[in-house]
């Protein structure tokens, strides 16, 4: 039996129409590469999905107003509001910046309605204090809700939102 010729690609070595650049460049393979040793670059920072950092802000605003509560703080769910914003505004993958941009006083509602609830559970009147815990604790954190969103947005339109909204537009529109 003649030997069976492997004409082709390498294992591990992609189509020219797949690669980053559309050319035929020659790769080296996997045993190649684990002999090359590069010297280490600078680290890429994490980057979080959409949902990871709308969860960030929601388990951030809970934690602050649990915290809130126990030291008798007010100001300790706005700072950790504000704080989770600008850092999700950074982390967050630029294709998700729309979807971030949006979603910070919900995720903010979302936290302030589960803590409230944990702290109304076992009175007597569970729907009242539920809503004027909600009422007082959305009153008194208001401006630190302006201000976090306001983060987001301004943190987001420098890296990249105005792109995403382009993309958006186009794709509504039937051209994208």
């Amino acid at each position: 039996m003649p030997p069976h010729k492997t004409g082709g690609l390498e294992p591990g070595q992609a189509p020219y129409f797949v690669r980053s650049n559309g050319r035929g460049r020659p790769t080296t393979s996997k045993s190649a590469k684990a002999v090359q040793a590069s010297p280490p670059g600078p680290a890429r920072p994490p980057r979080l999905t959409g949902r990871g950092g709308v969860l960030l802000i929601v388990l951030c605003s809970f934690v602050g107003t649990m915290l809130a509560n126990l030291l008798s703080a007010p100001a300790v769910p706005g700072i950790a509001f504000t704080l989770a914003c600008l850092v999700t505004a950074v982390l967050v993958r630029p294709r998700d910046l729309l979807s971030l941009s949006v979603s910070p006083p919900i995720a903010y509602f979302l936290a302030v309605v589960g803590a409230e609830s944990m702290l109304a559970a076992g009175n007597d009147g569970f729907a009242r204090t539920l809503l004027l815990g909600l009422a007082s604790r959305l009153a008194e954190v208001a401006p630190w809700l302006f201000l976090g969103t306001a983060l987001v947005l301004v943190v987001a339109v420098f890296r990249g939102l105005p792109g995403n909204l382009r993309t958006l537009g186009e794709e509504l529109n039937g051209r994208g």
